[in-house]
């Protein structure tokens, strides 16, 4: 079965909301299933829970179904959304705008392609679709 991955903030920013509606078009459009990922991060000494996840989710966009609440670790968001992507074996990740230039420095550090669809698809085989910010 396809799997999207879409990052998210808790509690959910409007970006995030935003990034979210659009995960959830692209599962249905693919009829795959939906991993929503949240990243603890550990210099900010707060941990949010699946359950916490699931209720913030549940409270914008009610009940859903094919879904999957991920909450990982780690010192940076980026590293721990590619981790995740690697290791879901993700067909599609969603991102919003501002993850996308986060990821770009990132495997810039990595390598020498500051490409992050280019990156992806030819080390982890999938596709990125960017949210922009939605304009006042």
């Amino acid at each position: 079965m396809t799997l999207v991955v879409v990052p998210v903030r808790y509690p959910l920013s409007a970006h995030s909301k935003r990034t979210l509606e659009r995960a959830l078009e692209v599962a249905r459009e693919r009829e795959a299933a939906l991993s929503i990922l949240h990243v603890n991060l550990y210099q900010n000494g707060r941990t949010v829970t699946r359950t916490d996840l699931k209720s913030e989710v549940e409270r914008h966009f009610g009940r859903l179904e094919n879904v999957r609440y991920v909450v990982r670790s780690g010192f940076l968001v980026e590293e721990s959304i590619l981790d995740e992507v690697a290791a879901e074996d993700a067909d599609v990740v969603v991102v919003g705008h501002k993850q996308v230039g986060r990821l770009r420095r990132l495997i810039r550090r990595l390598t020498d392609n500051p490409e992050v669809d280019t990156y992806l698809r030819a080390h982890l085989d999938c596709d990125v679709i960017t949210v922009e910010e939605a304009r006042a």
